[in-house]
């Protein structure tokens, strides 16, 4: 017979294997992160699992869209405490650093991302896809700058340099000043 959970029991054990989750992912990908081990981080029976998520694509769903939400509203805090150009660049910068450190989050080209995608239902792909929107609309809209280029360019050029994360190890030099440099020099031909 199933155990019951108190709803701080519930909650405490879902934040746990969302963590374990987002740490497997980042390390072994999609595919080579087990439910049991997940399971076993956050000190219940895979039996138990289920009460939490309905698979294992659910959880790596959920994972997904709060880190994207939760780099999102960092990066809107910081976009409203510093209402210019250097609050966008400033946003950037977070983004590319939870980019470095969550490499799920770049990686939509890999098989691992590719299989994850697949066996996703149509209404966790369109959850992933309302979450990704909502962080691009976060650079075309901010009601103190004008774009200087048309909302294509400006997006363009933000996933280019977000992107480059991709080489960070083939750079000749350092990736994050790399991406820095970028930013303080193309911030004033994306906004006036």
């Amino acid at each position: 017979m199933a155990r019951n959970f108190t709803e701080k029991e519930k909650e405490n054990i879902r934040s746990k294997l969302m963590e374990a989750c987002k740490q497997n992912w980042t390390q072994y990908g999609y595919k080579k992160t087990n439910v049991d081990e997940l399971c076993r981080r956050a000190g219940i029976s895979k039996g138990a699992f289920y009460i939490f998520f309905e698979s294992k694509e659910a959880l790596f769903c959920e994972v997904l869209c709060l880190v994207q939400e939760q780099i999102c509203k960092a990066a809107s805090d910081i976009m409203e405490r510093h209402k210019n150009k250097g609050g966008i660049a400033e946003a950037l910068k977070l983004i590319y650093r939870e980019y470095d450190r969550n490499n799920f989050l770049y990686d939509s080209d890999s098989m691992d991302y590719i299989i994850l995608m697949n066996k996703l239902s149509e209404e966790q792909v369109k959850k992933i896809e309302s979450s990704n929107e909502m962080c691009r609309q976060l650079f075309l809209q901010p009601p103190y700058l004008k774009p200087e280029v048309p909302s294509d360019m400006i997006l363009s050029v933000i996933y280019s340099m977000i992107m480059n994360i991709k080489n960070k190890d083939i750079l000749p030099n350092n990736h994050m000043e790399t991406f820095d440099f970028m930013v303080d020099h193309l911030i004033d031909s994306l906004y006036k």
